[in-house]
């Protein structure tokens, strides 16, 4: 999302978000369905996102069934490295979704900016990217939507991943039914649930996506972590989505690492096991427990989901 647009809020909208206690200040950026700005939380002076979703300009459907459904889904997710929903206000024309603030803008605009990364600040990042995936594909929870723009950065440059787009809950259901509820239970991702549903980008798409196949959203999710992982560390994405015939056909072969950009092995191991066909894939869980990714974890049980979900400090 930009910055440094100093946009004010319409006349009617401090009145309102004023009875709740924030103060707007500069708008942010734009979203698919409403303008993102800055503003304080008066009573904690702390600083917080507010998106701003007009009822007038927005598709009702969105308005009557993602929206609830989205905001349902993030409540009550708490981890150190996700953007947390705090309070979510409706009046008669507009939504608004109050939410941590990524001072530092995404890591899209970081690589753009200074290209690719040094491996060391690759792997803290994609080690915090996983270790967040891994507790919401714990919870039955699916992202759906990851991708460089979607990894934002806080005051001390740690991800926090901005989930409000297309994430969806996997229902028991909608699966296995016992094994999925037991795979839940023991803190496991939820596999074997298919979906059909295309979300996201197509450059970060899995190919069962593409395909228009029925595809495990869960894989999808760590397939997208292999397209994040290589732009990181290769300052470009995998594939070449400006032509659809074209990345249909990469896709079905590993990624070419070019010879100018060397990486060490234990990377493109990793990469390699993402980028591939969802029987060889690997979840996030067994993320954690590849050789590169864990040397930048932080202390403690690997995959150690509990650990992990402690709600940012205040």
């Amino acid at each position: 999302m930009g910055r440094g647009m100093a946009e004010v809020a319409p006349p009617a909208t401090p009145t309102v978000l004023e009875q709740f206690g924030y103060e707007l200040k500069q708008m942010l950026g734009h979203s698919t369905y409403g303008k993102v700005y800055k503003a304080v939380a008066c009573q904690q002076r702390a600083q917080v996102a507010i998106k701003v979703i007009s009822k007038r300009k927005t598709p009702e459907e969105y308005l009557r069934e993602l929206l609830p459904h989205h905001i349902q889904v993030l409540k009550g997710l708490h981890h150190k490295h996700l953007i947390t929903l705090y309070q979510a206000i409706e009046t008669t024309a507009r939504h608004y979704i109050i939410m941590d603030l990524a001072a530092s803008g995404n890591v899209l605009q970081r690589v753009q900016s200074q290209g690719p990364c040094p491996e060391s600040l690759a792997g803290h990042w994609f080690s915090q990217l996983v270790l967040c995936l891994a507790y919401l594909h714990s919870r039955a929870i699916v992202h759906r939507d990851l991708k460089l723009e979607n990894l934002l950065l806080d005051c001390q440059d740690n991800v926090k991943i901005s989930i409000f787009g297309f994430p969806q809950k996997v229902a028991p259901e909608d699966a296995n039914g016992e094994l999925l509820r037991a795979s839940m239970a023991a803190g496991a991702p939820a596999r074997g649930a298919l979906s059909q549903t295309f979300c996201g980008s197509y450059a970060y798409a899995c190919p069962g996506i593409l395909q228009a196949q029925a595809y495990d959203p869960f894989l999808a999710d760590t397939w997208s972590a292999g397209v994040i992982l290589y732009a990181l560390l290769l300052g470009h994405l995998p594939f070449d989505d400006t032509n659809l015939w074209r990345l249909l056909q990469q896709i079905q072969q590993p990624p070419i690492f070019p010879s100018w950009q060397p990486l060490p092995q234990e990377c493109k191991d990793v990469i390699l096991r993402l980028l591939c066909p969802a029987s060889q894939r690997l979840s996030a869980q067994e993320l954690l427990q590849t050789p590169w990714v864990s040397r930048f974890l932080p202390p403690g049980p690997l995959g150690d989901l509990p650990s992990a979900t402690e709600a940012p400090e205040t």
